[in-house]
């Protein structure tokens, strides 16, 4: 089953970065959310209560910063 897999990102943030080619590397396909040129996704992401990125969201887990360990056992 493939699950719902969206990261917010920036264009300067080096972790993201690193948790999309992660994401890529294990086969997992995502929406990414640039917060640096979509102020809808910016907007989205401080009414969840975030200010930094990356923030990647597997169906409705939250994980803060790139967390490869958490990135595993929720894709699970």
């Amino acid at each position: 089953m493939n699950k719902n897999v969206v990261v917010y990102s920036s264009n300067t943030c080096v972790y993201c970065k690193d948790a999309k080619d992660y994401l890529q590397s294990i086969g997992v396909e995502y929406t990414e959310k640039n917060v640096s040129t979509d102020m809808a996704a910016r907007k989205e992401l401080i009414k969840k209560g975030f200010m930094g990125v990356p923030v990647i969201m597997v169906e409705d887990e939250t994980i803060q910063g790139f967390d490869k360990d958490k990135i595993d056992e929720l894709l699970k």
